[in-house]
């Protein structure tokens, strides 16, 4: 992988990272109601869950990439379609930022429960599989261990951006629900990031 190749999927992550979604709008709810520790502990759970859906894509989809050129493209166009359809779910979801009420559960309960909300989402799983791929180049080697790096990457920087929504979760909360309209640009974002990433896997090219 070229460094240009790790700028860009790092740039694509934060944009995704720092999107409206089911995760950090749950940090954020733990960080308003129950203080940073809950919020950045939750997001410890849940960013450790990348670590079970980047090991299965990894070794799932290398087996698929190097089995048949058929397999690969099956894999490239239901990753561009789905990629597609989160762009235009996000369009059309157009900012229901709603803060839910905070869990009352102790520290590790609260690592637990984030790790294992990310581990069963099924949207997750799917995300990856269709996100990783496109940034691995398949003509080199240890087509599995660039995955498994991409992956490692996504994690971290999720985690400095989760732990920082948990950190400032209160101002962060505050300025949400009095400027709805910041919910509404980072929606378009999202959908942008998701546009290109879906167009850009399905002119890849085994």
């Amino acid at each position: 992988m070229t460094a240009t190749t790790l700028l860009y999927f790092l740039g694509a992550s934060i944009a995704l990272s720092l999107a409206p979604g089911p995760d950090n709008i749950f940090v954020l709810t733990q960080g308003i109601a129950r203080g940073r520790k809950a919020a950045i502990v939750t997001a410890l759970g849940m960013c450790s869950g990348v670590s079970v859906h980047t090991t299965a894509a990894a070794f799932g989809i290398s087996a698929l990439f190097y089995s048949s050129l058929f397999a690969f493209n099956i894999i490239k166009y239901a990753g561009a379609a789905y990629l597609l359809y989160l762009a235009c779910k996000t369009l059309g979801e157009r900012s229901a930022i709603r803060l839910a009420k905070a869990d009352d559960r102790p520290a590790a309960a609260l690592f637990k429960r984030g790790f294992i909300m990310n581990v069963l989402n099924p949207k997750v799983a799917m995300f990856f599989l269709a996100f990783l791929p496109q940034f691995v180049s398949p003509k080199a080697s240890h087509f599995a261990l660039q995955m498994l790096l991409l992956g490692f990457i996504f994690m971290l920087q999720a985690i400095v951006i989760f732990c920082l929504i948990g950190y400032f979760s209160g101002s962060i909360g505050n300025l949400i629900l009095t400027r709805p309209r910041i919910g509404k640009y980072l929606d378009f974002l999202t959908a942008g990031v998701f546009t290109s990433l879906g167009i850009r896997l399905a002119l890849a090219e085994r």
